[in-house]
């Protein structure tokens, strides 16, 4: 899929987060951001119950009342899953935004543009698993109930109708979301939406991809914000304000004496002479001179962007090694570099790097290049231990 310039800082960010972390401590990632990231945490999501995807039938379809779904299986293209259920490769392929002949994951999800002849004896949804859920997760307070059974040859009372089993909401991916930010919306764990949906141990996810959102009770959120209410008394511009008299005209003004001025000297100004690192006196340098276009927002961007000519050297900020080098989901390199205290710096957008990890080097240094194209940046994070911090106080 095609992603907008503007929204690569934004993976950039939660790349460098996730690297930084790796190479901040030597204990394993936690995928589910519930340890000590700082940022949100799905905790109360990870603890909710949440029911096991219905199984689907012989030919992969998950049947609900207002839509199916196919779950793929080992070495599945999507033309392989839609010759299976009877539909054109095209139609499932377009509607899933992939292409006929795409490989898809065991296990991996497809949303079905309409609806397909359900396989004899299959019910879709497992009544039974539900149930068995909803009688472990009552309360031991709650009363067992009795009915006594109607005498042989007795019409049976009347009975409610069966509640139909509760349907899981289908989300569609908009651009920019990502795994994480579609588990925080509906409070759920990312690990449940990935084995759910089949996802990649990446989490990744495109632009048009439906997910299934695990059921665990919680309703679903309101993605539309409501418009505030406008005042139903309505003023008309100036009202209410009283109009200035206006100066006389028959009167004129006083003349005005204005004693002439003498000559100014000139101030004496002394000029310091530049220096050639404007950052010389700062704990960290610059890692390259340019002009910076996106600033420091804990949350939000993680660090700065220094935009500059493609090609540019990018130089070490401080004396340090090389802690890791990688690339994010988009194949936009990174670079790690440890520093004393505890400090971690890092270079995103990067690219001819000139060192391997494990290196020493020196504040200064060149690292690497910036990428050849018309938006031509480097994403420059400080890091203090797991948290991102403000990197200009270390600049000025």
């Amino acid at each position: 899929m095609t992603h907008s310039a503007g929204s690569l800082p934004a993976r950039l960010c939660a790349s460098v987060a996730l690297l930084a972390l790796l190479a901040a401590c030597d204990e394993p990632l936690d995928f589910d951001l519930r340890g000590r990231m700082g940022g949100f945490s799905t905790a109360p999501a990870a603890q909710q119950a949440v029911t096991a995807r219905p199984a689907p039938d012989s030919r992969g379809v998950i049947s609900y009342p207002n839509y199916q779904v196919v779950v793929a299986q080992r070495g599945d293209t999507v033309a392989a899953v839609a010759g299976r259920i009877g539909m054109t490769a095209d139609e499932l392929a377009r509607y899933n935004g992939l292409m006929p002949e795409d490989g898809l994951r065991d296990g991996e999800v497809l949303a079905l543009p309409r609806r397909v002849a359900e396989a004899p004896g299959a019910s879709g949804v497992d009544i039974t698993a539900l149930a068995g859920s909803a009688i472990d997760a009552a309360p031991d307070t709650t009363p067992v109930q009795t009915t006594e059974l109607a005498p042989a040859g007795q019409a049976p009372a009347a009975q409610a109708a069966p509640t139909a089993a509760p349907e899981p909401v289908r989300h569609q991916v908009t651009r920019g979301e990502t795994a994480y930010t579609v588990a925080r919306l509906y409070q759920v764990s990312v690990k449940d939406l990935a084995e759910w949906n089949g996802l990649g141990p990446d989490f990744a996810i495109r632009e048009g991809q439906y997910l299934l959102i695990p059921l665990t009770g919680t309703p679903a959120p309101n993605r539309v914000a409501e418009l505030p209410r406008r005042s139903a008394a309505v003023t008309e511009p100036g009202d209410g304000s009283p109009t200035p008299t206006p100066p006389s005209a028959a009167t004129p003004l006083p003349a005005e004496q204005v004693a002439p001025r003498g000559a100014a000297e000139a101030p004496q100004v002394k000029l310091d002479p530049p220096t050639q690192d404007p950052s010389a006196g700062a704990a960290m340098a610059f890692p390259v001179t340019g002009k910076i276009i996106r600033t420091y927002s804990k949350g939000r961007n993680e660090g700065i962007d220094i935009s500059a000519p493609a090609g540019t050297p990018v130089t070490a900020a401080a004396d340090g090694s090389v802690a890791a080098i990688t690339s994010s989901a988009d194949k936009v390199p990174i670079v790690v570099v440890r520093h004393a205290d505890g400090l971690l710096t890092v270079y995103a957008n990067v690219d001819n790097i000139r060192v391997k990890k494990g290196d020493s080097i020196s504040r200064g240094q060149t690292i690497a290049e910036l990428r050849q194209g018309d938006n031509a940046y480097v994403h420059f994070e400080v890091r203090n231990g797991f948290d991102s911090v403000d990197p200009m106080p270390y600049l000025e």
